[in-house]
């Protein structure tokens, strides 16, 4: 018995739902939901997000500068964590991002001196309490004088560890608890010295 051949009708386009033509009023509404919708979705709360990272976890910055030397040089590229200090207060030795009044852009130090501490500099060396301060991070002396003063509360005394090269507490005075920005605590650029900042 021979097949036999049944034609496949063609396509009507005139029973295309007009919901699928992109010539029909209110499909560009429709679409602009749809994008609407994944705005509201996925972009917002990904910007959100980011900018609460930022804010109040952490954020990438350069070091410009030779005052950090030879811990951190210029062009160097580091992150700054924001959340430890909420759990403790800083800690001598760290390497903060300050904010100065006097200064256009922050800068980056290391602490030294302590609340309620008595700091004093002379003869190349830092002094705590009239002890001096043990730095191994140094190579080079501390430059200029300061007599015994007393930290005030909430405020930090911060220093660069290139003290010949160095604008910092010395010359405009301790750093207000409020005005650190974060810590820094890794370099990741570049490449050959990624690692923790110590």
């Amino acid at each position: 018995m021979d097949e036999q051949y049944t034609p496949v009708p063609e396509r009507d386009e005139s029973h295309i739902p007009l919901s699928e033509s992109p010539q029909t009023p209110g499909w560009g509404k429709r679409l602009l939901k749809g994008l609407w919708s994944e705005l509201v979705g996925t972009v917002i709360p990904a910007v959100i997000i980011a900018v609460l990272i930022h804010i109040f976890l952490a954020e990438a910055t350069q070091v410009s500068g030779q005052s950090m030397e030879p811990t951190l040089h210029t062009d160097d590229r580091v992150l700054i964590e924001k959340i430890s200090y909420h759990f403790h207060p800083p800690r001598r030795g760290d390497i903060v991002v300050i904010h100065v009044e006097t200064r256009d852009h922050p800068l980056i130090k290391r602490i030294v001196g302590l609340p309620g501490e008595t700091i004093s500099i002379h003869d190349g060396r830092v002094y705590i309490n009239g002890k001096p301060l043990q730095e191994e991070y140094m190579h080079g002396p501390t430059t200029g004088y300061l007599p015994p003063t007393r930290i005030p509360l909430m405020h930090y005394f911060v220093l660069g560890d290139n003290r010949q090269a160095s604008s910092d507490s010395r010359y405009f005075g301790p750093v207000a608890r409020e005005d650190i920005i974060g810590r820094a605590f890794f370099r990741y650029w570049p490449p050959d010295k990624i690692g923790p900042i110590r």
